[in-house]
């Protein structure tokens, strides 16, 4: 296939470059200048989208992706996708899937699971909302970028099972972080809760996968000193997205509305930023009740 590629840094930069190595004719832009492995260059979006099959986005937020759309749907031949890999909110989805679908194209919004390694390693999970044509389309695309695709329904939920599910896991990892802090404190050594925990009805993928506590289960970023595999203001982000859907939604979510405020605080006021959003353990270690 012929791709753009538009956004190219530490997600997209080794996504595009997969998709060249696999064999694709793949051209890049990106607003800083950054290039990829294999990857030609444009002068701009339009450019890099003129004549493209699949033209594909990661961006930073929604209102970038509204204005890169409106850029690069004009200069799409019809029939082609807009596949969408930014995690955004699911209005700002389905406000571009429609002024896509006015133009003659496919649209999918494609958020992903997998974080740097994934992306270099072509083992993401894509979460995809769109028509089945569409999906159809990317779906080699998938193959080579990701270890699964799972489509989600019509346009926006891609996005919507994004939200929901880092949702849990800014819930999970705060819960899983206060725990061990009160193990701390009541004698309980870090091993023994892990061997408990991990085997019982607490376990979590925060807890089993991606163990806050140093020195304990898997090797995870608390290993390396908090160093970001899933930096604490990308989580900020998502939770802020799971509550802005939420009141459009007139749904109530009081532990995602906590999560966020504590992921507010850790980030803007606690030295957060930089550090994997796993590092709350140390927040609670140095606090107590008050």
């Amino acid at each position: 296939m012929k791709i753009a590629f538009i956004g190219l840094g530490n997600m997209g930069a080794p996504m595009a470059a997969n998709l060249s190595k696999a064999g694709h004719e793949v051209t890049g832009f990106d607003v800083a200048g950054a290039t990829a492995e294999g990857v030609g260059t444009a002068a701009s979006g339009p450019e890099a989208a003129t004549g493209a099959d699949v033209v594909i986005t990661m961006l930073p937020n929604g209102q970038i992706l509204r204005s890169v759309a409106a850029e690069v749907i004009p200069a799409m031949s019809p029939g082609a996708v807009l596949l969408d890999c930014s995690t955004v909110d699911v209005e700002s989805a389905r406000a571009v899937a429609d002024q896509a679908a006015e133009a003659g194209l496919g649209a999918l919004d494609a958020p992903v699971s997998g974080g740097i390694g994934g992306a270099s390693g072509g083992t993401l999970t894509f979460m995809v909302g769109g028509s089945d044509e569409a999906f159809a389309k990317a779906r080699p695309l998938f193959d080579i970028m990701g270890q699964k695709a799972v489509h989600c329904g019509p346009s926006g939920n891609g996005q919507a099972a994004k939200i929901c599910n880092n949702m849990i896991l800014g819930v999970t990892m705060i819960a899983t972080c206060e725990a061990f802090a009160l193990a701390d404190k009541l004698g309980l050594s870090r091993e023994a809760m892990f061997d408990v925990v991990s085997t019982s009805s607490g376990y979590s993928w925060s807890m089993n996968a991606y163990c806050p506590a140093p020195g304990v289960g898997p090797q995870s970023p608390a290993d390396n000193g908090y160093k970001p595999g899933f930096a604490a203001e990308l989580m900020l982000k998502d939770l802020g997205l799971s509550q802005q859907a939420a009141e459009a939604a007139d749904a109530d979510t009081p532990m995602g509305q906590r999560a966020l405020e504590l992921y507010r605080a850790f980030v803007e006021d606690e030295g957060g930023t930089g550090r994997d959003f796993s590092a709350m353990l140390p927040r609670f270690e140095k606090r107590g009740r008050g």
